[in-house]
């Protein structure tokens, strides 16, 4: 038999500060999207122009949205049922 060490007790705040962090990438990346999403419908980026910019703009806003609002929330859940 080997002798197994014990499991280190669990730093709930810790863990806390961790999902925090995560949350609020989730939410700072989903704002950048919205941004290059605008932008993309402004038509400033060369490699993108006319309507497939509006297009592409559009999705990358509703996307973006997606992100800052429903991922963060969803996160929460999940978090808030693992119980840890």
């Amino acid at each position: 038999m080997t002798d197994m060490p014990p499991i280190p007790p669990v730093d709930r705040e810790k863990i806390a500060r961790q999902r925090h962090f995560a949350i609020g990438l989730f939410r700072l990346s989903g704002a950048f999207v919205v941004m290059i999403g605008f932008l993309a419908i402004m038509q400033r980026f060369s490699w993108v122009q006319g309507d497939k910019a509006k297009a592409f703009g559009a999705i990358m806003v509703v996307v973006g949205l997606f992100q800052f609002v429903v991922v963060p929330r969803l996160m929460l859940a999940l978090f808030k049922r693992t119980g840890s």
